[in-house]
């Protein structure tokens, strides 16, 4: 029991030392980035291409924002500038927008770990945005549906945008993660033990084959789906170095969990703002199924690393 116990700790420890150093260079990149007006000026570059999905230019400031940063923080650019009445569907299509798009400088340099190179997440995540963006746009505009005014279930916190105040976030968030992971990788010890990880193989071994990822990845793909990025590729990098998962799926499984993550924190944000489900959550996951099993089934995948395992630092 109490080598078992320090296993754990060692391999919780290992994964979150490896998304340690990936997190806070990108974290305080981005800070610098926000500093100079990095948010604004892509704001800029964004705006032509919201017509085409039926919003008004000036919310490309909030997607700009959510992509540089995350979530949250475009949820409280989007409640400062909502003084343009909008529908349901306009914030569902943005909404869309959000929870594929976002936390690119952090979530983009995880996946760069685990083998999926930035040109890559850059396009299934921003193209990928925006072309189901235009799909949910369409579908709603064709059907007439949720056409009804938008009406906030809840506005985010005011908080100090000073220096230190943001450092002590950071550093609390950081604290948070580390138990999170140790309470993951402590739940999966579980879940072996009483054999039900062996019975989630076998439920999702189906869909993951369709998508070209082998039935090693459930574990990952699960974790990610439900709580984000992060935590699965953590995992899946400590998988994938210790050869208990190809190249291939860990390729795979980092793509499917760039378009679809967080399924359930991230859903639940955006439809405080008044998003639909249809887009943010079952939209969502269908876009990404489809293009996931389009990208399986290339001849050849894009950048894929040549090695099964990893290179470890």
């Amino acid at each position: 029991m109490i080598a078992q116990l320090r296993t754990l700790l060692q391999e919780s420890g290992q994964v979150y030392w490896t998304l340690l150093k990936i997190m806070v260079p990108a974290l305080i990149i981005v800070k610098i980035l926000e500093s100079l007006g990095a948010t604004q000026w892509l704001g800029h570059v964004l705006a032509p291409v919201m017509g085409a999905l039926g919003l008004p230019e000036g919310f490309s400031v909030v997607w700009a924002a959510t992509l540089l940063t995350n979530i949250y923080t475009g949820m409280a650019v989007f409640i400062d500038i909502a003084d343009q009445p909008l529908t349901v569907a306009q914030v569902s299509v943005l909404g869309a927008l959000m929870v594929v798009g976002h936390s690119l400088p952090i979530e983009g340099a995880v996946a760069k770990k685990a083998g999926v190179p930035w040109w890559l997440t850059l396009v299934l995540r921003i193209g990928g945005g925006l072309l189901l963006g235009w799909l949910m746009h369409r579908l709603y505009q064709q059907g007439d549906w949720l056409q009804q005014a938008n009406h906030l279930a809840w506005q985010p916190e005011r908080t100090s945008p000073g220096l230190v105040a943001w450092a002590w976030l950071q550093i609390r968030t950081l604290a948070v993660i580390y138990f999170i992971i140790l309470a993951l990788m402590a739940l999966l010890v579980v879940l072996r033990y009483l054999g039900i990880e062996r019975l989630m193989h076998a439920i999702l071994a189906p869909p993951l084959r369709l998508i070209g990822i082998g039935r090693d990845a459930s574990n990952t793909t699960i974790i990610g789906l439900t709580l984000g990025l992060s935590f699965g590729a953590g995992l899946l990098i400590r998988d994938a170095q210790s050869g208990r998962l190809s190249a291939r799926d860990a390729y795979l499984t980092l793509c499917l969990l760039g378009l679809c993550h967080s399924l359930i924190e991230d859903t639940l944000l955006v439809m405080l703002l008044g998003a639909h489900l249809s887009a943010v959550l079952w939209g969502r996951l269908l876009f990404s199924l489809v293009l996931m099993g389009i990208l399986a089934r290339l001849p050849r995948l894009p950048d894929l690393p040549k090695n099964d395992n990893f290179e470890s630092d």
